[in-house]
């Protein structure tokens, strides 16, 4: 008996290939399509197939679907929104249809009809947590050194105000200073995020990052790794805070050894 074939449709960072390696282990087939320009890895070596469509090309994308045989799917890996504004994307007319169609360009408008037009072709979209259970924060400091008092009243501060951006859909993270916003991510991303809220706090901040409360676990599932560590050190910024069982957390032993390193707790956050 021949196995499953599973898509995994790549984008940035370290995600795809981890969720490709335990899809092989699960005993899938894994098919990788690379979306360009955004793909940031080498893939080949844990694909049985991969193929590279254009970001955009949502045509290119559904008939490489259906030429590998494939009927389930999975996001994987960040697509930056601000590429349609750069000029770096140009929709092939399936996707100008889809997009004109649209009652606004929030992230989570987009990703779930581009997941409905996949469904009407006969392409399920399995939530990313189906291949990454073990990848998920649990509650509690991660790091030896924990958050103080004044730094939990900032991520109880912070985690309702992301959890209200979430809501509206503009962003999953925001950086806080004592109980103030420095700065709420929007369509430039987690890192550039921090990066502005640690320029105004100058030093000491607290960065929480949440799931939305109406999170389709099919796509945009909040993300922290190596990264948003790195960001975090150049930003001078003291403590990062993931909701618990609800955000991805990559490469967990480096990120806490980086994170200690440089002064920063990490702590998987519940109210």
């Amino acid at each position: 008996m021949s196995p499953q074939s599973l898509a995994l449709i790549a984008g940035m960072g370290s995600l795809p290939e981890l969720l490709a390696q335990e899809a092989r282990r699960q005993g899938y087939r894994v098919v990788v399509l690379a979306l360009e320009p955004v793909v940031d890895r080498e893939l080949s070596h844990c694909a049985d197939k991969l193929e590279r469509v254009k970001v955009g090309k949502l045509g290119s994308l559904i008939e490489a679907l259906k030429r590998h045989q494939v009927s389930q799917a999975v996001f994987a890996g960040k697509v930056p929104k601000r590429l349609l504004y750069e000029g770096k994307v140009s929709p092939d007319l399936r996707a100008l249809k889809l997009l004109w169609g649209l009652r606004d360009y929030k992230d989570d408008t987009i990703m779930l009809a581009i997941t409905q037009e996949l469904q009407k072709e006969g392409i399920q979209v399995l939530p990313t947590t189906a291949l990454c259970q073990d990848l998920l924060v649990p509650q509690g400091s991660l790091t030896e050194d924990g958050p103080s008092r004044a730094e939990l009243k900032d991520v109880a501060f912070g985690y309702h105000i992301a959890k209200e951006m979430g809501r509206l859909d503009i962003g999953q993270t925001v950086v806080v200073k004592d109980r103030a916003v420095m700065a709420v991510e929007a369509i430039e991303g987690t890192d550039e995020a921090i990066l502005r809220g640690g320029r105004l706090a100058q030093e000491g901040a607290v960065v929480v990052k949440v799931a939305k409360p109406q999170q389709d676990l099919r796509f945009d599932v909040p993300v922290a790794g190596l990264s948003t560590i790195k960001a975090m050190l150049k930003a001078r910024c003291r403590l990062l805070a993931l909701e618990a069982e609800a955000c991805l957390l990559l490469q967990r032993e480096e990120v806490v050894r980086e994170a200690e390193l440089g002064g920063i707790s990490v702590l998987g956050y519940r109210p």
